[in-house]
């Protein structure tokens, strides 16, 4: 049986097409996002309510505390038992989300998660990153491993730090180790395809919402609840943002104009890499139905 992928760029529909999806289909959502996992983190990560939820049973949502790692591999351990048993019901797993690593670690057996971590290594690099910032870092990434870095933004320092580790316990470069792309199972991965100046204005849109739904007073909430900014759910864009208005307590609307500015950003990134997951069909707003992904599903 195939899964159906909802992938994509950040604001660009994909919960309510999945949600529609999983209706007609009679099945369940499996998230595939890097900041829904969190509790207390709802409003920055656009977390679907049970109105959008429209009593369709989501998976991997609030599963995990603020102040701990998550990792590719802690994904995949936690969602392919959930695909699994989905599949042995006789159900079409609706995988949605905008984080690739995790799509594609239920997609393809990869090998980039496999070099074993090395605790006191990565502390090393991470206090090196407090101390130094994170261009030190980079750069020392771009000296062993120029290619790697090349791929890497400069504000990505978990996998920046995740690289280094990597050649440091291997004596292997990230970029020499080539991870497989040999499928696990059949899929159909679709994405909504609106036009650049469209989606930014979405996303300007969302992010408005955000603030005017209490996006800087989540985050002094976490704060007061003791979740260190250093946490790396507090990483995500929205959250370092107002992390450093409140502590540098510059304008609120430059504030806002740089979350809109590093979100359409991340929305190039994600549409960059989704383009080269094999086989994706991309979809313009008007045929985003659930009609029109089921019957692409039923034809493959």
């Amino acid at each position: 049986m195939k899964v159906l992928v909802i992938c994509g760029a950040t604001a660009s529909g994909k919960t309510r097409l999945a949600v529609d999806c999983a209706l007609k289909l009679d099945t369940e959502v499996v998230s595939a996002d890097s900041q829904l996992i969190y509790k207390g983190l709802n409003i920055g990560t656009a977390k679907p309510d049970a109105a959008e939820m429209r009593g369709v049973k989501h998976h991997l949502i609030d599963v995990v505390e603020p102040s701990e790692k998550f990792s590719v591999a802690d994904y995949a351990n936690f969602a392919e038992p959930i695909v699994e048993n989905l599949i042995n019901r006789g159900k079409v797993p609706v995988i949605c989300g905008g984080t690739g690593f995790y799509i594609n670690s239920l997609l393809f057996d990869l090998s980039y998660g496999n070099t074993a971590a090395d605790l006191n290594i990565r502390e090393k690099y991470n206090n090196l990153l407090q101390t130094n910032g994170k261009e030190f870092v980079y750069n020392l990434l771009r000296e062993v491993d120029p290619e790697t870095a090349e791929k890497l933004h400069i504000n990505d320092v978990k996998r920046v730090v995740r690289a280094l580790e990597i050649y440091e316990v291997s004596g292997k470069k990230k970029s020499d180790i080539r991870d497989g792309v040999t499928p696990k199972r059949e899929y159909l991965a679709v994405a909504i395809d609106y036009p650049r100046e469209e989606l930014y204005a979405r996303i300007d849109k969302r992010v408005d919402e955000m603030i005017e739904c209490g996006l800087v007073e989540e985050v002094k909430g976490l704060l007061e609840r003791g979740i260190d900014e250093n946490c790396q759910c507090m990483q995500a864009i929205g959250y370092k943002e107002v992390l450093e208005y409140c502590k540098n307590s510059y304008n609120h609307s430059i504030m806002c104009d740089i979350i809109k500015q590093n979100t359409r950003h991340y929305a190039k990134r994600q549409i960059t890499f989704f383009k080269k997951l094999k086989g994706i069909v991309w979809l313009r707003p008007e045929e985003a139905t659930a009609d029109n992904v089921t019957e692409l599903l039923s034809e493959q």
